[in-house]
C-alpha cells in the first residue's frame, strides 16, 4: 500500500491497485465520527456508443441507460439494498452524471459491514424482465417531474444550445420513450462492459484504520472472479467549435421568465496538467467577474437587471466544458444581450497581478473550506482522478499559476460563436 503525505493540507492518503485492477484510496481522519465511502465507475450518460466487451461490433444503447442501471443495482431478487444499509445504521445513495456512476454511504458505526455491503451489492447485478418493466414506470415519473421544473429545463436548454453532437445535450435520465426501449439484456451488456474493477475506483474517508480496511477490501475482492478487462472502446462524436443553436426557447407555466447565457468552454479531450489549469482558470475568472464582489455583478445590480435568483456555474469534464450565467428576468432579450456584451468585452481586459493574487487566495480559501466535507472530498477526488489529476495537489497548482497564464486564457475565453442562450418564457 502506497502512502502519500500532503503536508500543505495535513492529509495522508493511502492507495493500492488491487490484483483485479480496482483502485482503492483510503483517507483516514481519526478525529471524525463519520465515515464516507464511494464506489464509482468511469461510466456515465454520455457513454452511449461503444463496443461491448467480448464483441466486435459497435452498438448505441438507449438514452438514460446508465441512470436506469444505477437504480436497478439496488434491487436484488429477494430484497432492497437500502434496507441492508438502514439496518446497519448507514445512509446510502447513488448518482449518475454525464461521465460517472457512483454508489455511496455515510455512517458512524458498523463501517466494515457497510463497506462489504457497498462492494457486494454493486458487484452482484440482478435484473429480471419483470423488475425492468416496473422500473420504467418509476423512472418515467421522475423524468416527467424534471420536465416540469423550469430550473432544470433552463439548464438542459442551455446545454442543447451549446452542444450539437456531444451527448451532454441529452438528459441524464433519458426520455420516457428512450427508457421504454431498455431491456434486461441491455443492462447486462452495459454492466459487463463498464463495471469491471479496472474501470472503477473505491474511495473512503473518515474514522477507520487503513491497514485493517485495505485487508478487508482485498479479502472481499479476492473472493470474486473477474476476467481480465479488455480495452473499453467508446465512441464520442466530434464536436464543432461553434454552438448548436444561438438561442433555445421553451414555453412553460412560469410567472417570471428565465434566461441563461452559456459559454461552450471545451469540446476536446483534456487530462492531467492541461485539464487542471483550464479547470482552475475557468472557475477563477468567471468568479472574478460574476461573484457578488465582481465588477460585472455590480454593474448588473446597479442597472436592476438581476435579483436573488442570479447565479453562475462552470464545469469541465474530460471531453466537454461549459459555463452558465442566468436567473429570472422581466426582459430575457435585454438580459441576454447585456450578459453577452459583458462577456465579449473581456477579450480586451487585462487582469493585474494584484487582482490575480486576490483571485488565487480566494480560490485556495474556497478549496480549504470544501475540504471540511468528506462528501465533497470523495466526489472531487474521483472526478480529478478520472482525468489523471490529483485533487489534493490543486492548491500548489493554484499557487504556481501566473498572471500571464490568466491573461492568455482571458483573451481566448469567449468568442461569439461559442455563446448560446436559453429562454424559458411564460405560456
Amino acid at each position: 500500500m502506497n502512502k502519500k503525505e500532503y503536508r500543505h493540507i495535513e492529509e495522508t492518503l493511502f492507495h493500492e491497485k488491487l490484483n483485479n485492477g480496482l483502485d482503492v484510496f483510503l483517507l483516514p481522519r481519526p478525529q471524525m465520527s463519520k465515515t464516507y465511502a464511494i464506489f464509482s465507475t468511469n461510466y456515465g450518460s454520455i457513454d452511449r456508443t461503444f463496443v461491448p466487451i467480448g464483441e466486435t461490433e459497435e452498438i448505441t444503447v438507449p438514452d438514460g441507460i446508465a441512470h436506469f442501471l444505477e437504480h436497478k443495482l439496488f434491487e436484488k431478487k429477494d430484497r432492497d439494498v437500502f434496507a441492508d444499509f438502514g439496518k446497519q445504521g448507514a445512509s446510502a445513495n447513488a448518482y449518475t452524471s454525464f461521465t460517472k456512476t457512483a454508489y455511496l454511504f455515510s455512517a458512524t458505526s458498523n463501517i466494515e459491514e457497510n463497506v462489504k455491503t457497498l462492494l457486494d451489492f454493486v458487484q452482484d447485478p440482478y435484473f429480471s424482465e419483470q423488475s425492468v418493466e416496473k422500473e420504467k414506470g418509476i423512472i418515467g415519473q421522475e423524468i416527467k417531474m424534471y420536465d416540469d421544473q423550469p430550473d432544470w429545463q433552463s439548464f438542459m436548454g442551455t446545454l442543447k444550445s451549446l452542444f450539437k453532437e456531444t451527448p451532454v445535450n441529452i438528459d441524464i435520465a433519458g426520455t420516457v420513450e428512450s427508457i421504454s426501449e431498455i431491456t434486461k439484456d441491455d443492462l447486462y451488456t452495459c454492466y459487463n462492459t463498464f463495471y469491471h474493477p479496472e474501470n472503477m475506483t473505491f474511495f473512503i474517508a473518515g474514522n477507520f484504520d487503513p491497514t485493517r480496511m485495505i485487508s478487508l477490501i482485498k479479502e472481499n475482492q479476492d473472493r470474486k472472479e473477474f476476467a481480465k478487462l479488455e480495452e473499453i472502446k467508446r465512441n464520442y462524436p466530434s464536436e464543432p467549435n461553434e454552438v448548436a443553436e444561438k438561442e433555445f426557447k421553451l414555453k412553460m407555466p412560469v410567472s417570471v421568465a428565465k434566461c441563461t447565457v452559456g459559454i461552450k468552454e471545451s469540446f476536446n479531450e483534456l487530462a492531467g496538467d492541461a485539464f487542471v489549469k483550464r479547470d482552475l482558470l475557468q472557475d477563477m475568472i468567471i468568479t472574478f467577474y460574476f461573484s457578488k464582489s465582481g465588477q460585472f455583478y455590480e454593474q448588473l445590480y446597479q442597472e436592476n437587471m438581476i435579483d436573488s435568483s442570479f447565479y453562475f456555474e462552470t464545469n469541465l469534464d474530460k471531453n466537454f466544458g461549459y459555463s452558465i450565467i442566468g436567473g429570472n428576468t422581466d426582459d430575457p432579450n435585454q438580459f441576454a444581450e447585456k450578459i453577452k456584451e459583458l462577456l465579449l468585452s473581456t477579450n480586451s481586459h487585462v487582469i493585474t497581478k494584484e487582482d490575480f493574487e486576490r483571485m488565487k487566495r480566494k480560490k485556495i480559501g474556497q478549496l480549504l473550506r470544501s475540504m471540511n466535507s468528506l462528501e465533497n472530498i470523495a466526489s472531487k477526488f474521483i472526478h480529478y482522478n478520472t482525468v489523471t489529476a490529483d485533487y489534493f495537489e490543486l492548491i500548489p497548482t493554484i499557487q504556481s499559476l501566473t498572471v500571464e497564464e490568466a491573461n492568455k486564457f482571458l483573451k481566448e475565453w469567449v468568442d461569439e460563436s461559442r455563446l448560446g442562450v436559453c429562454k424559458i418564457l411564460s405560456e
